[in-house]
Order: structure tokens, then sequence, then C-alpha cells
């Protein structure tokens, strides 16, 4: 444990930041991965950033991979997408592919990229959501262990570790990574002290 937190923080201390937070979005789809869906919110909104669940259905209650029931803050077509900082992409089978069927989903998560804006996959949201539309071509990437060919067909490079940051992009492997996910977002947008502060205050760094 004690060496994973070494790691960790070395990799956020290599993360740039940009101190101009505005409002984040994180989309649910039935069959999300339900501690990537929550958890990441969680921790974001103990660093004071403004985050938005949003359901891609026509009701904000989806149903989990585990079928919990969740509900979202707002639904895909209520939304102006304009004031985006971060587009989170969560991961859970079928959450990803329910995602990646969505051409408003795609729509918005490339239009966002194109515009200099930020995206973080976790989990099989990489793979399977962000590769298939283009945006990780000749990026750095993680995801769920076993569907790394699906990066490598979006032109991706493939690199097995719990979180990887590339610029813009932020992409993780799974619901154990969930919360160094998180750190690195929070990382990214108020700085490395502002994740070490939240991460303590969740414990992350007890063995």
């Amino acid at each position: 444990m004690k060496l994973i937190n070494i790691l960790f923080s070395a990799i956020l201390a290599t993360i740039p930041v940009n101190m101009n937070a505005q409002k984040s979005y994180i989309f649910y789809a039935d069959g999300v991965e339900e501690v990537e869906a929550v958890a990441t919110v969680d921790a974001l909104r103990r660093a004071g950033m403004d985050v938005v669940t949003v359901s891609i259905k026509d009701t904000p209650v989806v149903t989990g991979a585990t079928q919990q029931k969740l509900m979202a803050d707002t639904l895909i077509s209520e939304v102006d997408f304009s004031d985006a900082d971060w587009l989170i992409v969560p991961g859970g089978v079928p959450g990803a592919p329910n995602l990646h069927g969505d051409p408003v989903v795609n729509d918005v998560i490339k239009r966002h990229w194109n515009n200099g804006r930020r995206v973080a996959g976790i989990c099989a949201g990489p793979a399977v959501v962000l590769a298939p539309i283009g945006i990780l071509k000749g990026l750095k990437a993680t995801c769920y262990p076993g569907l790394e060919s699906n990066l490598a067909d979006g032109g991706a490079e493939y690199v097995k570790e719990p979180v990887v940051v590339d610029g813009r992009l932020i992409t993780s492997e799974g619901p154990g990574t969930t919360l160094q996910f998180a750190g690195a977002i929070i990382t990214a947008t108020l700085g490395k002290d502002k994740a070490a502060e939240v991460l303590s205050g969740m414990l992350v760094d007890k063995q």
C-alpha cells in the first residue's frame, strides 16, 4: 500500500494544473459501474468542484451494473455543455456500451475535445466510449484489463498503470482505482495540495 501511495504521489506531481474550474459533467447510463459513478463525484465535490451527474435516458433514474438505483441531477436533453470543463466517462457493462450507443453522447464528447477541453474516462470508458470516436489518437491511456486492443484500435498507446495522464486526457483502470482517478482530476483542476487534502480526509492513504 505504501508503494502504491508513493507512486500515486509521483503521478500527482506531474499533472499540469488549470485553476479555471467550471462545471464538470459525468454521464450515467443503465449498467454504469456504481463505484466509479458515485465515488468520483463524491471526491470531486469534497474538493469543491461543481460536478453535475447526467442521465442519458429520459428519466434521471438509472440502474447500475449491480442493480443499484442512481438518481442523476439532470437529463442530457436539458444540458448545455458549452460551460463544461471536464466531461467524465465511467465504465461498467453494459454502462459503457450504452454510452457509446448514444449518438448525442458521442457528439458532445467529440465537440468538447475538439474545442480544447478536458476529458476523463475510467474502466471500460476509455476503451469502449472514447477510443472509437477518435479522440485518443496518439495519446497514452489505460483502461480495464482485457480491453487494451480497443485502445490500440483507436490509435492510443496503452499504458499499464492505475491512472494515466496525457495532457487534457485522464484515464484509469477500474473500480479499485476510482479515488486515484478522482485525485488526478482534482490535481489537474485545483492542484496537488487540494487533491492530497481531499484524499487524506477520505483516509485513502491508510493501509
